[in-house]
């Protein structure tokens, strides 16, 4: 009853905040309201800006200097590990509640040249889910835990938990999450979205709270196709702060003009049978939608297995440790040391440790011991593992590719969301579409398939470096196939 009584309040208060209110300042009150009254059970906004309906209003004069740039007056929330000038920047931990920074991150300043109104900062998985082996998606310190809007006794994915679950909720038009591997589209797989996980260097990190260099990434999560690729086209740019990002000037492109309902037609796409067999509902799903490819003139190749998948993970953790010891120290060294007093991992790792009754009530912080003892980028151990994990993931998946003469793969992203367990930690059903793409640093579109018992489950579109713009068309094709 509680569930539907919420689902019930999303409608209203969603539908009131588009329907019938032209202006800017109009819908960002819409949503503002939305959020005060509906996020108190969800839980999945920390922090509100106060120059929100200031942003608004500044769009809709915009607006009727007939000035609009593309994005105008698009109601936006962030994931609270992106520098935002103004608004603290936390990770979701209590050691970094008084983090304000002065400047936003390079890729909200293309946010905001596009147009956008900031409504405010999302939860999520503290630390982006990197603390502990047994941590709990969507549990952070600082703003507790956030939940599914489809049903709030199950989980909303993390570590952009808080960014799938607003845009669900109906909070706002889009959010913009974080990945490392899973991040974005695991959450919105499980919230009933669109989640792109670009390719590494696409869009700018600087100013974002680091797990890794090798794979992180900022992407958008949006209600449609279309929303991602507008976003997408206005966050995508080098940064020389970046040095990832330098071929990202040469390869981004306007990426709403990529999308075409006959994408589909024609073109070979490999289908992921290695990632199925986890959950037969969710396989039903996913067999409906390859009708629905087929239907579109796709022509499907199965692909029953990635050589050496399993190995992909040893390496890949033995990177994320190096890396987020040297990412993290680099980024609180550049915070205010007058409002940040944790200036390194190992500061932070005892700050837990002094206020363990509210940090750890539920796990504690093994990952980030383990990270604490790495031995930095020149350790053999992780040039070994950095080099292993792209030869197994980019090899493997660039092999598949070629020998199969396919422009993309395609499975299930993951199943539907489970009950959240604070005892036994998280129960994730499947995953296994997009984590060679993560490492290998490939871009990772999920959209939404349907529904097992009530729940959304998405499915993912794979391809190699720089091919968003195919991706999101594929998607697009299969989006507007697919809707009732």
């Amino acid at each position: 009853m509680k569930a539907l009584l919420i689902l019930g309040l999303l409608v209203g208060v969603s539908a009131a905040a588009h329907a019938a209110e032209p202006t800017a300042a109009q819908r960002t009150r819409g949503y503002l309201d939305a959020i005060r009254q509906i996020d108190p059970q969800i839980r999945s906004v920390l922090w509100i800006n106060p120059r929100a309906l200031d942003e608004a209003g500044a769009a809709d004069r915009r607006t009727a200097a007939s000035l609009s740039p593309p994005l105008n007056g698009l109601p936006l929330l962030v994931k609270d590990n992106i520098d935002i000038a103004g608004l603290p920047n936390t990770a979701g931990s209590l050691a970094l509640k008084d983090n304000v920074p002065t400047k936003d991150a390079p890729m909200i300043t293309r946010l905001r040249a596009a147009g956008v109104v900031i409504l405010g900062k999302t939860n999520l998985s503290e630390w982006a889910n990197i603390r502990s082996s047994e941590s709990l998606s969507g549990w952070s310190g600082l703003g507790g835990q956030t939940r599914n809007p489809h049903d709030p006794a199950r989980s909303p994915c993390g570590s952009s938990a808080g960014s799938g679950a607003a845009v669900a909720a109906g909070l706002a038009q889009a959010a913009i999450g974080t990945e490392t591997d899973g991040s974005i589209t695991c959450p919105a797989s499980i919230n009933g979205l669109v989640g792109l996980k670009p390719t590494v260097g696409l869009v700018s990190r600087t100013g974002i709270i680091p797990i890794s260099a090798s794979q992180d990434t900022a992407g958008p999560m949006t209600t449609t196709v279309t929303d991602a690729a507008r976003l997408l086209t206005a966050m995508a740019g080098t940064d020389p702060s970046d040095p990832a990002t330098a071929q990202a000037d040469s390869q981004r492109s306007d990426y709403v003009a990529a999308l075409r309902s006959d994408s589909l037609k024609g073109v070979r796409i490999g289908v992921m049978r290695y990632a199925t067999g986890f959950h037969a509902p969710t396989d039903l799903a996913f067999e409906k939608a390859l009708i629905v490819l087929r239907g579109r003139g796709a022509v499907l190749v199965d692909i029953k297995d990635f050589p050496d998948r399993s190995s992909i993970g040893g390496h890949e953790i033995v990177v994320l440790l190096t890396e987020l010891k040297v990412g993290l120290n680099a980024y609180l060294a550049g915070t205010d040391p007058a409002r940040v007093k944790t200036r390194t991992l190992a500061d932070v790792i005892a700050f837990n440790r002094l206020h363990a009754d509210d940090e750890m009530p539920l796990f504690g912080q093994d990952l980030f011991e383990q990270a604490e003892a790495t031995g930095g980028l020149a350790d053999p151990v992780y040039v070994n593992a950095l080099a292993q994990g792209r030869r197994l993931a980019a090899g493997g998946l660039d092999s598949l590719l070629k020998e199969n003469q396919l422009i993309a793969l395609v499975g299930p992203t993951v199943g539907p969301s489970w009950l959240i367990d604070p005892v036994l930690g998280d129960r994730y059903v499947g995953g296994g579409a997009g984590n060679a793409a993560a490492v290998a640093g490939y871009p990772h579109l999920t959209v939404p398939m349907g529904r097992v018992s009530g729940l959304p489950v998405g499915l993912s579109f794979v391809g190699p470096a720089w091919s968003e713009a195919r991706l999101l068309g594929l998607g697009y094709a299969y989006e507007q196939a697919s809707r009732p």
